[in-house]
């Protein structure tokens, strides 16, 4: 099986970069942050003109008919260039919420306990684990539910939160739309099941699909973090000079900036494998190496630039910001962690002898 990517895809993702870097250029970011994170909707409704949120949506529902696999290198360029916005809610609602698809819509989700992001902006919520098959919280339900939820301090200045207001998640409980709901949900994930191996009992039809899909989003932005602050840091390793040499020549230097890379890649191969295969726990693996390779480089990143780092006019802190953001976002590294555990569980028994050492492996506890 060949899991480079091919000509089309390539394509693909160069095109998102071209277009990112032209309506969503450092000054536009440095733009952003001076408004506190409140969205631009001329950029939300390029990404839609563009085809961002339709991706996976089949193309006689008016979309592009790609699958995950083509949604995780979107999304990787969205992570690079610091792109705000509740982009995977509204990419997940493409076909469910009116005018998601063509990003007249911002679309926002409430995940667990978890405060919710860009609410105040959001033109419909998504609610419950199982939000793909349900009527989101749309007009008076939406005004309602702002109104009793609480602004509070972000971490991150391009992404505003607001405490949801008690017992939300379970809002949505008898807000079933068995008709619109799930038909929307199906056709959003037509071109996804006939990329993925059929369904097992590790990859069934569950209801925490939103949440798996929207993990594996995240994970994808957090790798393309990863990526950008390794370019960041080669670059000034590269142009900053210390004792009239380049800081890169230095070895501690260049241990930093291979232990990016060494990060970067595994978890590049890791939610590039978890788009095809769309394994829960494959999802989870992906999740919990994204978001350490995201946080990770951003330090790392950031020590290379020295003092300027830590200023507010370098880009490095927005970058490690966002990452601890989406690192708690939809799926926590302990979440992750509980559910690679539980597939182990899974896994068939390997016989209690040792080939390379020809002797049986002793009991636990067994002792000398």
């Amino acid at each position: 099986m060949d899991f480079q990517l091919s000509d089309d895809q390539r394509a693909l993702r160069s095109g998102m970069r071209d277009l990112l870097g032209a309506v969503f250029d450092r000054d536009r970011l440095r733009a952003a942050v001076e408004r506190g994170g409140v969205l631009d909707r001329s950029v939300w409704r390029e990404l839609g003109a563009a085809g961002f949120f339709a991706l996976r949506l089949p193309e006689e529902a008016g979309g592009v008919g790609l699958g995950l696999p083509e949604a995780v290198l979107l999304f990787e360029e969205a992570g690079r260039a610091l792109l705000p916005g509740p982009l995977v809610a509204t990419h997940l609602a493409a076909g469910l919420v009116k005018g998601a698809a063509e990003g007249e819509a911002v679309v926002t989700a409430v995940a667990g306990e978890l405060p919710v992001a860009h609410l105040a902006e959001a033109d419909a919520v998504l609610v419950g684990t199982d939000a793909l098959a349900r009527e989101p919280l749309v007009g008076e339900a939406l005004r309602a539910f702002v109104a009793a939820a609480r602004p509070v301090r972000s971490m991150d200045p391009l992404t505003p939160l607001h405490s949801a207001p008690a017992g939300a998640a379970a809002a949505g409980a008898g807000r079933v739309s068995a008709t619109e709901g799930t038909r929307a949900a199906s056709e959003r994930t037509r071109a996804d099941a006939e990329r993925a191996p059929a369904a097992t009992e590790r990859t069934p039809a569950h209801a925490g699909r939103l949440r798996c899909e929207a993990a594996l989003l995240t994970a994808a932005e957090q790798l393309g973090s990863a990526a950008r602050t390794t370019e960041a840091a080669v670059q000034h390793a590269r142009e900053r000079e210390q004792f009239g040499s380049p800081i890169g020549s230095f070895q501690a230097v260049k241990h930093l900036c291979a232990d990016m890379l060494a990060r970067t890649e595994p978890a590049r191969a890791a939610v590039y494998a978890a788009a095809v295969t769309g394994d829960p726990v494959e999802i989870a693996a992906a999740k919990l190496l994204a978001d350490e390779a995201a946080v990770r480089n951003a330090r790392d990143c950031l020590q290379i630039h020295g003092g300027m780092g830590f200023t507010w006019e370098a880009d490095v802190h927005l970058h490690l910001k966002r990452a601890w953001l989406r690192a708690a976002s939809w799926l926590t590294g302990a979440g992750a962690e509980e559910l690679l555990a539980a597939g182990l569980g899974t896994a068939r028994r390997l016989p209690r002898s040792s080939a390379a050492y020809g002797r049986p492996v002793p009991e636990a506890g067994g002792g000398g």
